[in-house]
């Protein structure tokens, strides 16, 4: 990795402009600034000195913090439940059974681009197009502020086990065979106490965003050693340090980085190659077949006794084509079992799957609210045992969020009215550490309808309080309340001054600024203990 190289890339101003360009538009227009960057790459690829090996590198190093942040954040024991593995499993099967029955078909039909492919190849192309983007799919997840919500952990959990398929097909197809030094991988077990210790020590600051590269970057080149892929690597070694307490921070101190380096991953799809009209066509035929893909996804989930809404959600997630598309495509042109030209043609399928992704993600709660008598017709009545409904009806103060300030917020209200008080969060292991300490908590996604109707059947609900980072989240919880005629008071806090007009127009009675406001509560604390 020539990090040389990377300085020279962001030395030019003009695709950083361009970059920039794009991906505010793409978010004035409400959609995510990745919609932005996939386009300017195309853009790009005209300048007379783009040179897609500098975005190839920048892609790496994104690539590689992205599976180390994910790491940081998955729960091992979700993969093994069934809707996970189960579901991977017998989605890629049937897709590539499909894909390739219908290659054949059209080869015989005439498509000139699958007439000279042998069956082998043809499998390999069906398998490679099974997978979704994980770059992609992390990126709107957290954009969206979904990251933790039942879905989006489906949805991660899914890429996963696909990103182990990944790793297996490559380890054959490449004829690379793990070194026998790749045993001493198992030392990594005991060294995460050592670097456990390390991170208690560093503290908060610049070191922290050094040693989490170290251990990103530095797990990546240990793989790539004993000839296993480095991306592995990196996913291994967040995987490891996911239950330390300084988990999540070193997450958030990293994701600044990521999201920097990860504009080399997007831009770098559209610098693949040049497009022709033949390449254009192949590549629309393929975006069509992200509509099987997708409806397989939503079936399964919903035969393994997901709701509706989580299988919709979910499916809607993983409707798109992975980069690992390109790495098969990239194989097959070495071993000349394809033509260059399919290297574009998935490459560009790759990306109005991704354009078209992010169009049906931006709207997929209302998507949901729209049609949901239709979706529920799918649902089984049977429910997982962390899948099912909640009632808080004894509730008169809820607390959505239980962070740092919705925790803050609880122990208060609770001073005030006891066991009135309760906290919702998504995430099922914070509400877990909350029920620890005594706090009232249950795991619920206050941004689902489903949730709320539970709620307001037969309620005492006086007040919500939002306490969310994510103002993206915040605004989709007040639009359900508003959509069930909840008339109780609305509380939220805020980061930004632009945010408290936002959340003012939308309907919430109280905006708490955690910064400005947090000045006059230590002052208001202080005069009382004089």
């Amino acid at each position: 990795m020539h990090f040389s190289s990377v300085a020279i890339a962001f030395s030019d101003v003009s695709w950083i402009a361009v970059a920039f360009l794009f991906g505010w538009t793409a978010k004035q227009i409400k959609l995510p600034p990745l919609v932005g960057f996939l386009l300017a790459g195309f853009v790009i690829q005209h300048f007379p000195h783009a040179d897609a090996a500098l975005f190839d590198k920048l892609s790496d190093i994104g690539i590689t913090l992205l599976l180390f942040t994910i790491g940081l954040k998955i729960n091992i024991k979700s993969l093994i439940k069934p809707h996970i593995w189960a579901v991977t499993s017998l989605h890629t099967a049937l897709v590539v059974t499909v894909f390739f029955g219908l290659f054949k078909l059209l080869a015989w039909g005439g498509f000139s681009q699958l007439q000279d492919l042998s069956d082998n190849t043809l499998v390999i192309i069906a398998f490679a197009l099974s997978f979704s983007s994980t770059v992609f799919v992390v990126k709107i997840l957290e954009d969206k502020g979904e990251y933790q919500s039942r879905h989006g952990q489906i949805a991660i959990g899914v890429l996963v086990i696909q990103d182990i398929f990944a790793v297996v097909f490559l380890a054959f197809s490449t004829g690379k065979v793990p070194s026998i030094w790749a045993l001493a991988l198992l030392l990594l077990w005991p060294m995460r106490l050592l670097i456990a210790r390390v991170l208690n020590k560093i503290g908060h600051g610049e070191l922290l965003v050094l040693f989490g590269f170290f251990l990103a970057l530095g797990g990546a080149q240990v793989f790539e050693l004993v000839s296993l892929k480095g991306d592995l690597g990196a996913l291994i070694v967040g995987m490891l340090l996911a239950p330390l307490k300084k988990s999540e921070e070193l997450a958030k101190t990293m994701m600044a980085f990521k999201d920097l380096f990860l504009l080399g991953f997007f831009i770098s799809i559209g610098l693949t190659g040049t497009l022709t009209w033949n390449s254009i066509w192949m590549a629309a035929l393929l975006l069509i077949l992200v509509a099987f893909k997708t409806g397989l996804f939503f079936w399964l989930f919903s035969r393994f006794s997901l709701r509706a809404r989580t299988s919709v959600l979910a499916s809607l997630n993983l409707s798109n084509y992975s980069e690992f598309g390109l790495i098969v495509a990239a194989i097959g042109v070495t071993n000349q079992w394809l033509t260059p030209e399919w290297l574009i043609i998935i490459a560009v399928a790759m990306s109005l799957s991704q354009i078209t992704a992010a169009l049906l993600n931006a709207n997929a709660h209302q998507h949901f609210k729209v049609y949901r008598h239709f979706w529920l017709r799918f649902q089984k009545q049977i429910r997982l045992p962390d899948d099912q409904a909640v009632d808080i009806s004894r509730a008169k103060v809820v607390i959505i969020g239980l962070g740092r300030v919705g925790c803050g917020a609880y122990d208060h209200m609770h001073e005030q009215l006891g066991d009135e008080v309760v906290g919702i969060d998504i995430d099922a292991e914070v509400v877990e550490t909350e029920l620890s300490k005594g706090r009232q908590a249950i795991v619920g996604d206050p941004s689902d309808a489903d949730f709320w109707d539970r709620v307001l059947e037969n309620h005492q609900l006086q007040m919500v309080m939002i306490t969310l980072p994510n103002i993206k989240a915040a605004l989709s919880v007040i639009e359900q309340l508003k959509t069930l005629h909840y008339d109780g008071q609305i509380a939220a806090t805020s980061r930004y001054f632009d945010h408290e007009e936002i959340y003012k127009a939308a309907g919430v009675d109280t905006v708490f600024n955690v910064y400005t406001q947090a000045g006059s509560g230590f002052a208001s604390q202080v005069l009382k203990m004089t």
